[in-house]
């Protein structure tokens, strides 16, 4: 049986403490940053929509959100020095193997946040979710 323990306070560490104690032999053990935050995704997500609505172009023509938010991650990936892959794809072409955003950790959900604000920003875009943010 698989079991989340969220260390909030000193009595999860704990509870965890005493999981690990009980634990069978070749049990698997992972602790991890906490993921992005729903409220993270759907900002993102309406920024995103917000782009698609404006009358910005790119490649020569309006995009929607769902390719926003994948030139947005690949463009963030880019700019915090990660690795952008291209490779080909099945049927011959190009395909991004971007960082997948619902892995995104908190910190790093708040970056592509922020790197969205500011190329908004650079190209005369201005965000209802500014706020938000």
């Amino acid at each position: 049986m698989a079991q989340t323990v969220i260390l909030h306070s000193g009595s999860q560490r704990d509870f965890a403490k005493r999981m690990i104690d009980r634990a069978p032999d070749k049990a698997v053990v992972t602790i991890s940053e906490p993921k992005r935050s729903l409220d993270q995704n759907d900002i993102f997500h309406a920024m995103c929509s917000e782009i698609a609505r404006s009358p910005m172009q790119w490649a020569g023509k309006r995009r929607n959100a769902e390719q926003w938010k994948v030139l947005l991650v690949s463009g963030h990936t880019k700019a915090t020095d990660g690795e952008v892959e291209l490779v080909p794809g099945l049927e011959g072409e190009f395909v991004n193997i971007r960082e997948s955003t619902a892995r995104m950790n908190k910190a790093r959900a708040s970056s592509l946040i922020e790197y969205t604000l500011a190329w908004c920003a650079n190209h005369g875009i201005e965000l209802q979710e500014r706020a938000a943010a």
